[in-house]
């Protein structure tokens, strides 16, 4: 699929709007504001000036919000073909980042899916905002941090981003974990707020309530209970890393595990039929010494986005 295509398409799904109505259902997708006499001169031409240097990453999250809006079937055969399909089913909310003992959860209203934190919500996050269409940023975290902790963001995000980050960072549980998280804000925690997904530290995917103890040391039905990270890209992709200390394959001796092997790719495999994307670290590659650990971040991240179309130097459209 070629973007001129998508740009066609994204044209043609908007050409049934009346020429009055056409620059503001453009300007709420987006796109630069215009008159009413341009787009009566050409309805396809006024959609299309304004897209004709966006490419197919752009392209695709502005055809998946004007599908939500003006179905069109040749736009989403397009949206199918680049296969913009990620995790199915709506978004509720992220718990993550504990610092603390492990919430204790109940469901509030079983019609509605309504969970409610009874115990311990003092020690955890949750977002339960829309997620935005274009995934979630770092800007984006940042900004909701800014209102639950009635901390007016303004134009400047940087010393907000510094608190966040500290707050996010007590979560983590290992060296390994600390280093990667750091490298990445560095890379991007500052400068690159808006253009790059944020990297959400713990996030909770099962919730069992009892622990192990109470389970006479049986397995329980839920394994992996929180990720190490998640990243929410545009178009529903969910981006889960791990880094693996040898718990993941070891027992307390150092001895190899292979039930623990096991039980964790096949929980691996669970999420990727789910449309997650997991990618997993060796504590080992990351505690190395500090410059070593940071290519190796650099270098993962550098192709990550490489893959997804996600270019954090971009001007945002």
């Amino acid at each position: 699929m070629r973007a001129h295509e998508l740009r066609e398409a994204i044209a043609a799904a908007l050409y049934h709007l009346r020429s009055y109505q056409l620059p503001r259902a453009c300007t709420r997708y987006g796109l630069p504001p215009g008159d009413t006499d341009e787009a009566h001169a050409s309805k396809k031409w006024y959609v299309l000036r304004r897209i004709e240097e966006w490419e197919i990453p752009q392209l695709l999250t502005l055809a998946v919000r004007i599908l939500e809006d003006h179905p069109d079937e040749a736009l989403q055969q397009l949206v199918n073909r680049a296969g913009a399909r990620g995790v199915s089913g709506d978004f509720k909310n992220l718990i993550f980042a504990a610092d603390g003992p492990k919430p204790e959860l109940v469901l509030r209203d079983a019609v509605n899916n309504v969970i409610e934190i009874v115990k311990h919500a003092e020690h955890c996050l949750i977002y339960d905002r829309p997620l935005p269409t274009d995934g979630l940023s770092w800007a984006d975290l940042v900004r909701w941090w800014c209102e639950t902790q009635s901390m007016p963001p303004g134009d400047e995000l940087v010393y907000p981003a510094r608190l966040l980050f500290k707050r996010l960072a007590r979560s983590l549980a290992s060296e390994p974990e600390r280093r990667f998280f750091r490298a990445y804000h560095e890379l991007h925690g500052l400068h690159d707020m808006d253009r790059v997904p944020a990297l959400i530290p713990q996030v909770y995917l099962h919730y069992d309530p009892y622990t192990q103890r109470s389970r006479l040391d049986r397995p329980g039905p839920l394994s992996r209970q929180r990720m190490d990270f998640l990243m929410l890209l545009p178009l529903d992709q969910r981006i889960v890393i791990e880094i693996d200390g040898k718990q993941h394959y070891s027992d307390d001796t150092g001895q190899a595990q292979p039930r623990l092997y096991a039980k964790m790719v096949a929980e691996d495999r669970r999420l990727r039929l789910a449309g997650y994307e997991v990618y997993r670290f060796g504590g080992y590659e990351l505690c190395q010494e500090q410059g070593s650990a940071d290519e190796v971040v650099a270098s993962f991240f550098g192709d990550l986005f490489g893959r997804h179309r996600i270019d954090p130097a971009a001007k945002p459209a």
